[in-house]
């Protein structure tokens, strides 16, 4: 037998040894730091990644080097000084360095605004499935948009994951038509693209969504445990496991805000969903550490669910209410482009568009109308009551310049009754023949309403019931 010589096998050995080292020492950043990337403006931003233990980890980026060691676990974390977005700006590049030699060079880096986008299937669905598909498709070339895709897992973690396995890439044809539910999610493209329009800046959309998900799933376990009546819901089935899987990768990916369309699987809960929601946004605002961020909702759109209607217009009560309650929290409203008999209506431009004018609204000082007429209060008259509103924009309106739509009137019986309703400058005035003591109005309190009234920006009245109701 021939036999290796003893110093042949201890030079292997040494070089077996010094090629692990090197592997294991090897800096890696997670998934949603890399190159076609937009970083937020305006922000500190945290780049981090993994190393082994004791290692100095050093990034460097338009005249800013900044350096950091690996903590006992390999996690290392620095924080790069705020940008300011221009317009027209030259793309940059960063270079991530370990002290073992290693060093990863990322590109085509741009400022600007940077978007979470999350919920089910609605904000799932891609511009292909949606209204005038293959045309917005076609003319989706815009290179400062930049889109990242985080990938469904094939098996929901129990834990918090760290990393996911995705690239950005620039807004083309090619990629905002390309994989998904009919290519990258519509309602976040549309919001995007107004925000790239009237900003003059780079935005990043970070898509993260899943068709048929509640609430609670991507509401962390530490949160529901916190809440006194969502404690049950903690460690049952699959609740919280998107929160760790799609969510939790992200942080603490420095954001302007997000958004969310969600609510169908929720519906027939909706005292349940105003608390478990606002845990839900509270948890993500605790987890990312950059305080109380931007965060708008879409109402989910008038379909007919199989219910007497009240479920769901609890559920729009809840939306608003949570609007109301947290701070920079709005609601896109969507009475107007509903599909009553399909749950996934094609309309997401409008969704994107009202989105948008809350952002440039409320977040970046544009004197822009919203949101469509808020219920505000009401007064009796004798059998007529005149309901005001808030974002009565340039005047209240009907669609389809036919009568209004939806109002009903009740007496201390609680019998509510169809009722006329005629504009009064910013208000409506409410009555019924049936109803000559009138102590309560309702508007558009079904799943199935397609109200007509609407401010003269073209944006659609929220639903209301002055009996129990509420405000954004």
């Amino acid at each position: 037998m021939l036999r290796t010589p003893r110093l042949l096998i201890l030079a292997l050995s040494f070089a077996i040894a010094g090629w692990s080292s090197a592997v294991s020492a090897a800096v890696k950043l997670p998934g949603v730091i890399g190159s076609d990337m937009v970083l937020q403006q305006g922000a500190a931003l945290p780049i981090w990644g993994w190393a082994d233990k004791g290692e100095e980890v050093t990034v460097s980026i338009a005249g800013q080097t900044v350096s950091g060691k690996a903590d006992d676990e390999g996690r290392w974390k620095v924080s790069l000084a705020k940008f300011v977005a221009t317009p027209d700006q030259k793309p940059l590049e960063m270079t991530v360095k370990g002290s073992s030699g290693n060093t990863i060079t990322l590109k085509n880096i741009l400022i600007g605004e940077v978007w979470v986008c999350s919920g089910q299937s609605n904000m799932e669905m891609g511009i292909g499935a949606a209204k005038d598909g293959a045309a917005e498709i076609k003319a989706a070339d815009y290179p400062e948009i930049r889109l990242f895709t985080v990938p469904k897992p094939k098996v929901k973690p129990k834990e918090p994951e760290k990393d996911v396995k995705a690239i950005w890439e620039e807004c083309s044809p090619k990629t905002v038509g390309a994989g998904g539910w009919a290519g990258f999610s519509a309602a976040a493209y549309y919001f995007g693209r107004d925000l790239h329009k009237n900003l003059k800046v780079p935005v990043g959309l970070i898509h993260t969504s899943w068709g048929g998900t509640a609430a609670e799933l991507w509401t962390s376990k530490k949160a529901l445990e916190a809440e006194p009546t969502l404690k049950g819901m903690a460690g049952q089935g699959e609740n919280s496991r998107l929160y760790n899987g799609m969510i939790a990768p992200l942080i603490p990916f420095a954001i302007r805000g997000a958004i969310w369309y969600q609510g169908e699987a929720n519906v027939g809960r909706a005292a349940q969903y105003k608390v478990l929601l606002a845990a839900m946004i509270r948890n993500w605002r605790t987890d990312w550490s950059q305080g109380d961020f931007p965060f708008g909702i879409v109402q989910i759109a008038p379909y007919k669910y199989g219910t007497d209607g009240t479920p769901e217009a609890e559920l729009w009560e809840s939306e608003l209410a949570i609007a109301h309650s947290l701070p920079n929290t709005g609601v896109a409203l969507t009475m107007d482009i509903g599909e009553l008999k399909d749950i996934h209506p094609k309309d997401k431009q409008d969704v994107g568009h009202r989105l948008a004018l809350w952002a440039l609204a409320t977040i970046y000082g544009q004197n822009v109308e919203y949101s469509g007429p808020i219920y505000k209060s009401m007064k009796v008259d004798g059998n007529k009551v005149e309901i005001s509103f808030d974002h009565v924009g340039g005047g209240l309106k009907s669609r389809d310049d036919k009568p209004l739509t939806d109002f009903t009137v009740a007496g201390a019986d609680g019998k509510f009754q169809p009722a006329k309703a005629e504009i009064n400058g910013a208000a409506v005035v409410v009555s019924s023949d049936a109803v000559p003591i009138p102590v309560a109005v309702r508007f558009a309190f079904s799943g199935t309403a397609q109200p007509n009234l609407e401010n003269k920006e073209g944006l659609p009245a929220a639903p209301f019931r002055t009996d129990g109701g509420t405000k954004q």
